[in-house]
């Protein structure tokens, strides 16, 4: 793969913590058993990724993630013809790697991908489960246990970017959100080692953040960043400061923005948690 592309992933290891919200376990196992690929919608940070960690650990099958953006083209996922030290030789990418091994390939952001990326996974995405590898002529049938599995963040959308109808609807989708106020609570003392009544206390701040809906925020306060806040908090930071770098900063670049959000903080906080 070139410098472009996206790092991929194997791992067979215990199932990662993941605390479920729905039925979200249940139906990914049936579309595992069916070859089904499968669509997981939901915000920035809300478990999508340790989701299907979970589950690749629980399936017992390797797990090749693939960080989609603007430059991923299709050959970065399919593979390409480099040169060596004998000569001309083919690598696979990691969907390619998948295919063969019976693997999960995870394709996180897919909507970031380019356009022609999508037109790789079609004939994966269905009855055919087969890969078109056009630089080698090769048709690649999928191995039994590969699993196509795609995600992305129906907020941060645009007019340009979204999947077309004849690619979602080779779907399972599943529309995943932010943890209930109980849950969050488990997942970010559980991933910090923060107290409870600390950990309660941010999930309190993060969810007041998450409405304050008169500032035009690209995203809200995701438990990922309520679970780096506690982690600076256990560690001894300050409370506000860490809120400040986990929470605030990564939300906004916006002065004005800022300051409503720091308002946020020390009112949640009162200047110590």
């Amino acid at each position: 793969m070139s410098n472009q592309s996206a790092v991929h992933a194997l791992d067979l290891e215990q199932p990662a913590y993941y605390r479920a919200s729905g039925n979200e376990v249940m139906l990914f196992e049936h579309a595992a058993r069916h070859h089904l690929p499968v669509l997981i919608k939901g915000p920035t940070g809300c478990g999508k990724t340790r989701f299907v960690q979970h589950m690749a650990a629980r399936l017992m099958r390797p797990l090749y993630t693939v960080a989609c953006h603007d430059d991923l083209t299709a050959a970065d996922l399919v593979g390409r013809h480099l040169i060596g030290a004998n000569g001309t030789f083919w690598q696979d990418g990691p969907l390619t790697r998948a295919v063969r091994e019976g693997a999960i390939c995870y394709l996180d952001e897919v909507i970031e991908a380019r356009k022609d990326t999508t037109v790789v996974l079609h004939p994966l995405a269905d009855h055919r489960r087969v890969l078109p590898i056009d630089a080698t002529g090769e048709q690649l049938q999928a191995a039994p246990g590969f699993m196509l599995v795609v995600s992305y963040n129906p907020g941060y959308r645009n007019l340009l970017k979204g999947l077309k109808p004849s690619t979602r609807q080779r779907f399972v989708a599943m529309s995943f959100d932010y943890p209930s106020q109980e849950a969050e609570i488990e997942i970010v003392t559980r991933e910090s080692g923060l107290d409870v009544a600390r950990v309660t206390r941010l999930v309190a701040l993060g969810r007041a953040l998450r409405n304050l809906n008169e500032h035009d925020l690209e995203e809200a306060a995701s438990t990922r960043l309520l679970i780096h806040a506690a982690m600076l908090v256990r560690d001894g930071v300050d409370p506000v400061s860490a809120c400040e770098a986990c929470l605030a900063q990564p939300l906004s670049d916006d002065p004005t923005t800022l300051d409503a959000l720091m308002d946020v903080v020390r009112a949640h906080l009162g200047g110590s948690i």
